[in-house]
C-alpha cells in the first residue's frame, strides 16, 4: 500500500531531488523534444522557475522523499511533475487541488503530443481554450482552463456502519446532508445552517469537526464542475430528523446501496470511510 503524501512549500534544499524527478518525468512525458530534461531547459528550471515561481512539493509522509513538484505563476500552473515511479498514486491530482485551493480557477498549457497529460487534465475538469506554437520546440501547445471548484460541506453520520444520505425533491440521487456556503460563512457554520434547513437538526458549528476533504466532479445542476467538499463529523449520535421542504427522504446506506443510489462524490466519501475502518467493505 502506498504511503500518504503531504504538500508543502519548496525549499532550496529540495533542489537536487526536484531536478532529478523533473528530468525523469519530462523525458518520459516529452520524448518528442530533443534534449528534454537536460541542458538549457534544466538551467531555466534551476535558475529561473525554482527561484521565481510559487513552488510546492509533494513529499512522502513516512520517509520525506520528494515525489512531485508544482510551480505556480499566479493562477497558472507553470509546471506539474511527478516522479515516474510515483505516478498513478493521485499525487498529481493532489497538487492540482492544492493549486485550486489557493487560486480557484486555474489555467495551464500542455503539449498537444503529451496525450497522457491531456487525458489527466481532462479528467480533472480542464477544457481547451486556445492553441499556439511553442517557439523553442516548434511543438503545438494547448491552453487549458478549469473553473473554480464548487465549494460545499457534508455531514458524516454513521449508524451501524451505514451513512446518512438525503434526496431532494425532484431528484433520484442521494447526497450527504449539507450544501453550499452562504457569503461570510465558515465551513462549519455553513454545515450547521444546512443541517437545520434540511433535517431540522440544531447542531452548533463548534460541535462539528473537520474529517477530510473530497475532490470530485459535481453532479446534477452543476454537473461537470470541479467539487471541493469538506466533510465533518460531530453532533449527537441519536437524531430524529425532521426533513425540510426541499428534502424528499433520508436513509442510511451501506457501501452497495451507496454505489447504486448516490452521487459519485458520495462514493468517494464511502471509500474513504471504508479505508478508515468506519464502514464495511
Amino acid at each position: 500500500m502506498s504511503s500518504p503524501t503531504i504538500t508543502r512549500p519548496y525549499r532550496p534544499t529540495d533542489e537536487p531531488a526536484v531536478m532529478d524527478l523533473w528530468s525523469r518525468a519530462v523525458r518520459q512525458a516529452h520524448p518528442f523534444i530533443e534534449g528534454e530534461g537536460t541542458g538549457e531547459r534544466a538551467r531555466q528550471l534551476r535558475e529561473v522557475y525554482l527561484v521565481q515561481a510559487d513552488n510546492w512539493v509533494a513529499e512522502d509522509a513516512h520517509d520525506g522523499t520528494v515525489l512531485g513538484l508544482l510551480g505556480l505563476l499566479g493562477s497558472e500552473i507553470g509546471g506539474l511533475f511527478v516522479a515516474p515511479e510515483a505516478q498513478g498514486r493521485g499525487i498529481g491530482a493532489q497538487l492540482v487541488e492544492h493549486a485550486a485551493s489557493r487560486h480557484g480557477a486555474l489555467t495551464l498549457e500542455a503539449f498537444e503530443r503529451n496525450t497522457a497529460a491531456r487525458a489527466f487534465y481532462a479528467r480533472l475538469g480542464f477544457t481547451e481554450r486556445a492553441r499556439r506554437t511553442d517557439e523553442a520546440t516548434g511543438e503545438t501547445l494547448i491552453a487549458l482552463d478549469r473553473p473554480a471548484p464548487l465549494r460545499s460541506v457534508g455531514w458524516l453520520h454513521l449508524r451501524d456502519g451505514r451513512l446518512l444520505s438525503v434526496r431532494t425533491r425532484g431528484n433520484d440521487t442521494f447526497y450527504l446532508p449539507g450544501g453550499k456556503y452562504e457569503p461570510g460563512e465558515t465551513a462549519a457554520e455553513a454545515l450547521a445552517r444546512e443541517l437545520s434547513e434540511e433535517l431540522g437538526l440544531s447542531i452548533p458549528a463548534g460541535d462539528l469537526r473537520e474529517a477530510f476533504v473530497i475532490h470530485a466532479t459535481a453532479h446534477g445542476v452543476n454537473a461537470g464542475r470541479p467539487l471541493h467538499m469538506t466533510c465533518f463529523t460531530g453532533g449527537p449520535q441519536d437524531i430524529a430528523p425532521a426533513p425540510g421542504r426541499e428534502i424528499a427522504e433520508y436513509a442510511w446506506f451501506d457501501r452497495d446501496e451507496s454505489r447504486a443510489r448516490c452521487a459519485p462524490a458520495h462514493m468517494k466519501v464511502v471509500n474513504r470511510l471504508i479505508a478508515q475502518g468506519h464502514m464495511a467493505a
